[in-house]
């Protein structure tokens, strides 16, 4: 074991603490061990005859269980059967009320048949993955201590294997939003310019901008710091307002142009964090009637595709258009829009008696589903 003499740096601590001395640029590498490598130790002998190893004192495995962050879009599945078929009824018209309009010897015939208008539409597509990892026992043994540690160890190995399942779930989930947002952005601005506004991609800094003076408008620069409160404010005014509407029933709010509403407890809002973080900070911190300004409520998601840029997509929609999005702050979804279906998780095993250890296959499948016959909202800033 490396042993270091520190007298003289702790006294300098100890001066520095009790105000006896200025504060000094101090030499932190040889008292805090960052770790190495097993075969980087070249001081791994004791310190009295130089010839015994050292051993392990305690074995710490880090095997912390990662939850995951991606909104909650799950549903039930089936074990049988891999069609989804969902059906769905137009609106019947109105016809005249004949009641109020008798006429004398005149025929009034009820034997009309009227054909109710319904659509049905087949999801039949299915995605999967697959971990694999070898384990033994009889050559690992000899590294450990006792049972409880050989535990510890597995339950380590195991550990990884379950975030690296929920990180590839949570990438998948994320990108069906991913790609609900990119079809409702390219339907609005096919041609790939995104200065505008629609019903259904809300530019959140042209709303601002028309709402006010020419000398108090901003630009997607200064925007995209979400330091402005007025700004954040309308914000807030807009996404709150899209929550009632889309309650009502309407044809606005899909690209299907169907008879759809959503009501609060189906509705699904997922932000941009950096957007719900600075609204909270801004339009809480120092009001009064804070209920008044909130945001409605909302899941959060760090970043949309990669942490280098937060707020950019780049895609191929499902329907087969490139493009390349930025500014995407929020999306409002009905429950039915997005959803992963039919998810199915399960290990496979296969024992090689010849050198003694044996493989497992951590499987997943699951229905990755878009509807965009189902109300799907995208706020931006552009």
């Amino acid at each position: 074991m490396k042993v270091t003499q520190v007298y003289e740096i702790v006294n300098t601590m100890t001066q520095e603490i009790l105000g006896d001395s200025v504060v000094v640029n101090e030499d932190l590498s040889n008292i805090v061990d960052i770790g190495k490598a097993f075969e980087d130790l070249g001081d791994k002998y004791d310190n009295y005859v130089r010839r015994l190893h050292d051993h392990i004192g305690r074995m710490v495995f880090v095997d912390r269980v990662y939850a995951g962050s991606a909104p909650s879009i799950l549903v039930d599945g089936w074990e049988f059967g891999s069609i989804l078929e969902k059906v769905r009824a137009d609106m019947p018209v109105a016809e005249e009320n004949e009641s109020w309009e008798l006429q004398d010897r005149t025929s009034y015939d009820p034997n009309i048949f009227y054909k109710p208008s319904v659509h049905a539409k087949f999801f039949n597509n299915k995605v999967t993955f697959e971990v694999p990892i070898s384990i033994t026992e009889k050559q690992v043994k000899s590294s450990f201590s006792n049972a409880t540690q050989l535990n510890a160890f597995y339950s380590m190995i195991y550990n990884a294997i379950q975030k690296s399942m929920t990180v590839k779930l949570d990438a998948l989930i994320e990108r069906t939003i991913n790609a609900g947002i990119a079809e409702v952005m390219y339907d609005a601005f096919p041609d790939g310019t995104y200065t505008g506004t629609t019903v259904r991609a809300v530019n959140l800094l042209k709303v601002y901008n028309d709402s006010v003076e020419e000398a108090n408008r901003i630009t997607a620069e200064q925007a995209l710091r979400l330091d402005n409160e007025n700004f954040l404010k309308k914000c807030a005014w807009i996404m709150g307002k899209y929550v009632d509407r889309l309650g009502k029933l309407s044809t606005s709010y899909n690209i299907g142009g169907t008879e759809k509403f959503t009501p609060k407890d189906l509705l699904h809002f997922v932000l941009l964090s950096d957007f719900k973080r600075s609204a909270d900070v801004y339009l809480q911190s120092d009001t009064f009637h804070n209920e008044l300004t909130k945001l409605p409520d909302a899941e959060v998601v760090p970043y949309w595709q990669g942490e280098a840029v937060e707020h950019k997509i780049m895609c191929k929609t499902p329907t087969g258009h490139d493009v390349t999005l930025t500014g995407i702050m929020g999306v409002m979804f009905d429950r039915d829009a997005m959803a992963v279906a039919n998810m199915d998780r399960r290990v496979t095993t296969n024992y090689n008696a010849k050198a003694e250890f044996w493989n497992e296959w951590h499987k997943m499948d699951a229905q990755y589903l878009l509807d965009l016959d189902e109300n799907i909202v995208v706020f931006f800033i552009a």
